[in-house]
């Protein structure tokens, strides 16, 4: 007897979202950890790196809950494996909230995305909510107000290369034809 296997779109659909879930995490892991370069501000001046802008376009791209996943896990992923460990915890929090503001701003109001403006405006809404989390963990850290001050200029510059990266990439990918 032969065996027949059913389709199932509902199990198609969560193995899809799952390998989609699975590549935005190592797209921004790897956008993170491959391009990034470590600012001359102070100890704690941080990095700049790709991976901000690969944040904000899957954010864009697929919504909310894949923004959250990518950016909490991937960039969380990077800290633990590049010598900022002490800062994944705070990473976790910060872009896991930051990819999801920027997702659910771009995606309000049934726009999925789709809207240029909003885009922007998720991105840039985003930027003081990441840098608060990272200064209130900092200073936990190095139980100090003052010292991370110096954290603050690199994470303006890291999110707004991340930002007139990542919303021109956007505006090209919304336009091929897995998106329509």
């Amino acid at each position: 007897m032969q065996k027949t296997t059913s389709y199932s779109p509902a199990a198609n659909s969560r193995t899809f979202d799952l390998i989609l879930s699975s590549m935005a995490i190592a797209l921004v892991f790897v956008a993170t950890l491959l391009l990034n370069i470590r600012l001359p501000i102070a100890a704690n001046g941080g990095l700049v790196h790709l991976g901000t802008a690969m944040l904000f376009v899957i954010a864009i791209l697929f919504g909310p809950k894949k923004g959250m996943i990518a950016g909490a896990i991937g960039m969380g992923l990077f800290d633990l494996v590049s010598g900022w460990t002490l800062w994944a915890p705070i990473t976790f929090l910060a872009r896991g909230l930051q990819g999801y503001l920027v997702g659910k701003i771009a995606w309000s109001g049934g726009r999925k995305g789709g809207s240029t403006g909003f885009n922007i405006l998720a991105a840039v809404v985003s930027i003081p909510l990441m840098v608060a989390i990272y200064y209130l963990g900092e200073a936990i850290i190095f139980s100090s107000w003052i010292i991370p001050a110096a954290s603050i200029p690199g994470n303006l510059v890291q999110n707004t290369v991340g930002l007139i990266i990542a919303i021109p990439v956007a505006v090209a990918l919304k336009k091929t034809p897995f998106f329509k």
